[in-house]
């Protein structure tokens, strides 16, 4: 697990999914802080360090990349841990609009293609 704080390539992202599910990394976004913690087996483990390293629950978002996947299509709006009804959020996705929007942004940022 780790907190990409700079960025991450495209082909760092593909060697982590291959050390672990093969096709995707899951991460969890910090849409506040503009970090991303990826490489773990849980949502959970992630949303968990990034708590430890300060960040706010309601700014994490879970999510997966699927790194050989071309163009926007490389992210998976999935995780239990998106499940929040206190903040109107009653998927597994993310359910409004502007926040995926800060999600992706924060990735153009720290995703390198």
């Amino acid at each position: 697990m780790k907190i990409i704080i700079q960025s991450v390539s495209l082909d760092g992202l593909k060697q982590m999914a291959a050390g672990l599910f093969g096709n995707l990394v899951k991460a969890v976004v910090d849409i506040d802080r503009e970090i991303i913690a990826v490489d773990a087996e849980l949502h959970s483990d992630l949303e968990a360090l990034l708590l430890e390293d300060g960040s706010k629950q309601q700014s994490l978002w879970g999510i997966n990349f699927y790194p050989e996947v071309p163009g926007n299509d490389f992210v998976e709006f999935d995780s239990m841990i998106n499940m929040r009804p206190s903040q109107g959020n009653l998927s597994r996705g993310v359910d409004d609009e502007k926040i995926r929007k800060k999600i992706l942004s924060v990735i153009l940022k720290r995703v390198k293609r």
